[in-house]
């Protein structure tokens, strides 16, 4: 019996049957499905030649560029496995992954330089394997990656990789604590692709703008989609979003597919009408994903994209894509996240005892699909505690309405605890989104002496909006039971609120920004 084929695989069929068509381009540079898999070959042999083995990992630290899909495509090729790193980390949560991953070689661009520097001689890399792109030039000491390239041999390897190895190592965000590595398979990768396909109707015709970090789960799985079926893919390398210009490059650029925040989608429908005024019609889907949209932002977009379907969905870099609710069911299903994805076993909501409980009733959700991660990295226990079987959870908490839908409630470690009542901070922020003047909204739980905790409210207000404490929590009184309101509000300027690369609020951070450092505290 056949297996999948790996991605490295793949690109090498799609370089045969399509070789002069766009497969992969940035902003600055496009290549062909032959100049990708020929690059990604002589990349595969010039890692091998700095003596990596099968089963080595690569790490990568760049911004968005062309150059990590030329890294996916070799490491497949050569049996490695690439460990992305969030270009907004820190040297020393950069040192943290590169020690705990025991990588074996490291791609940096030189943009980023800075941070290895800021590493030094604690950085647990050789230099003769750390690899160097750019426009600046390459480092004493460091791999010039346009010169490995270029001496390295123009044939696939021999490498034998079989679809069960890994080829990922990508770290989680860490919003509740500190990263683990998430270790996916080829098949994992396969099999997903082939599922997004499905449940997007996306075929070689489509054209995906990649607009979220390379580093992460969101872009790295619709990359994966849409190389494997042949599509092309645009990956949007400006370092900040820019509203204005991301609109002229999806009038412009044959996009038929992008995948984009809440948060994005506000920022260009706040563009002036002029800006906005560009010829959308080649878009056809439009993913919202990784935070909730307001309904009024869906119906807005909708106005702005005529001719698109909307789909959302839910999922985590450990378990892709867990459901989807599709374009007709947007405002029928307000509030849902979709049902299962093609080929998911039916999610179990879980209460503490491991029973299935009612619909309408929150429950930890777990979910059981065939691209399912395969553990966290070197934590065997924490691997253990995220299964059940065959089913797996990262600790959110939603509820199954009558008709199959979910809804999620919030994340399990979120959860307050207020007068013995739960509050989840999502079903409040959902509220507290709604007024007129809230931009972006974070709910915590801050210590209280008579509640044990209090819901705390930080608000991002909308431009020119005025509201204080006390108009807010007028607003509230007769909108959300009083054990959920909340008790205090904070007002944060926009780049005060903590957030991930994509977009999500950082509700830790957040928490401990406001409670200050442990000796303010008592």
């Amino acid at each position: 019996m056949g297996e999948v084929l790996t991605h490295g695989q793949m690109l090498a069929v799609q370089a045969r049957l399509q070789p002069d068509r766009i497969g992969a381009r940035d902003l600055e540079r496009a290549m062909t499905f032959r100049q990708w898999n020929d690059r990604a070959r002589r990349l595969a042999h010039a890692l091998l030649g700095l003596g990596l083995s099968k089963g080595d990992r690569v790490a990568v630290l760049a911004y968005n560029c062309v150059e990590w899909v030329e890294i996916y495509a070799a490491a497949a090729k050569a049996g490695l496995v690439v460990v992305p790193v969030n270009f907004r980390l820190v040297g020393p949560e950069v040192r943290f992954i590169l020690e705990d991953a025991e990588v074996a070689a490291l791609i940096v661009q030189d943009a980023l330089g800075g941070v290895v520097e800021e590493i030094g001689a604690d950085l647990p890399v050789p230099p003769g394997r750390v690899v160097w792109f750019g426009a600046a030039p390459c480092p004493a000491g460091r791999r010039a990656y346009e010169d490995l390239i270029g001496r390295a041999r123009d044939s696939e390897p021999d490498a034998a990789v079989a679809p069960a190895d890994p080829w990922m190592l990508m770290y989680t965000s860490g919003t509740t604590g500190r990263p683990k590595g998430v270790i996916r398979s080829h098949r994992g990768a396969a099999m997903l692709s082939l599922v997004t396909e499905i449940e997007l109707g996306i075929h070689r015709e489509d054209a995906a703008l990649l607009v979220m970090p390379m580093c992460h789960a969101n872009s790295l799985y619709f990359f994966g989609a849409f190389s494997y079926c042949g599509g092309s893919t645009t990956i949007y390398s400006r370092r900040s979003f820019d509203p204005e210009h991301c609109v002229r490059v999806l009038a412009e650029g044959g996009t038929t597919f992008t995948s984009l925040v809440p948060t994005h989608y506000a920022m260009m429908l706040g563009l002036p009408a002029a800006a906005r005024a560009q010829d959308l019609g080649r878009v056809t889907r439009l993913m919202i994903s990784s935070a909730p949209a307001r309904p009024d932002t869906k119906r807005a977009v909708m106005e702005m994209f005529p001719n698109s379907g909307l789909f959302e969905l839910y999922g985590s870099t450990e378990t892709g894509w867990v459901t989807m609710l599709h374009p007709e069911e947007q405002f029928t299903k307000l509030g849902s996240v979709g049902r299962e994805c093609v080929g998911s076993a039916p999610i179990r909501l879980l209460d503490e005892e491991g029973r299935e409980v009612p619909d309408g009733e929150a429950g930890e959700l777990y979910s059981s699909n065939p691209y399912t991660f395969d553990g966290y990295w070197k934590l065997p226990e924490k691997t253990r505690e995220a299964f059940r079987d065959a089913y797996c959870t990262v600790g959110d908490m939603a509820r199954r309405d009558a008709d199959g839908f979910i809804h999620l409630v919030d994340r399990k470690s979120n959860m307050i605890i207020s007068g013995g009542e739960n509050v989840y901070p999502s079903e409040v922020e959902a509220l507290l989104g709604a007024h007129p003047a809230v931009r972006d909204v974070a709910v915590v739980g801050l210590p209280d002496a008579t509640w044990g905790e209090r819901v705390h409210a930080a608000i991002v207000l909308r431009e020119g909006a005025a509201l204080d404490e006390a108009g807010l929590l007028a607003w509230c009184r007769d909108r959300i039971a009083g054990y959920k309101r909340p008790r205090s509000v904070s007002f944060l300027a926009d780049d005060e609120m903590p957030r991930t690369a994509t977009g999500k609020n950082l509700h830790r951070t957040l928490k401990q920004r406001l409670l200050g450092p442990p000796r303010e505290r008592c």
